[in-house]
C-alpha cells in the first residue's frame, strides 16, 4: 500500500486530545489516530448508504396487507434461513 504525507492544521484542543489518546496506549502515534478516524468514518458511511438501500427497497415494496404477527413470522423464518436468527 502506498502512504501518502498530509500536512493537516488542528486547534490546541483536538492537539492534547490526540496525546491523551495515544498515551492511553490506544494508538501509538497521530498518523493511526487518524487512519483510526478515517477508517471508522468510512464504516460509517457505508452503513449510511446501506440503510438508505434498505429504506428505498421498503418505500418501493409498497403497502403489506400482512399483520404484523404474519410479518413478523416472515422475518422470523428469513432470519433463521440467513443464519442470523
Amino acid at each position: 500500500m502506498t502512504m501518502m504525507r498530509k500536512t493537516i492544521t488542528i486547534p490546541d484542543a483536538m492537539e492534547s486530545w490526540i496525546k491523551i489518546r495515544i498515551k492511553s496506549g490506544n494508538y501509538a502515534n497521530d498518523s493511526e489516530y487518524m487512519r483510526d478516524l478515517i477508517r471508522r468514518d468510512q464504516e460509517r458511511h457505508a452503513a449510511e448508504n446501506q440503510l438508505r438501500d434498505i429504506v428505498q427497497e421498503s418505500l418501493q415494496s409498497g403497502i403489506s396487507d400482512s399483520g404484523p404477527a404474519e410479518i413478523k413470522a416472515r422475518v422470523e423464518n428469513r432470519l433463521k434461513a440467513d443464519g442470523r436468527l
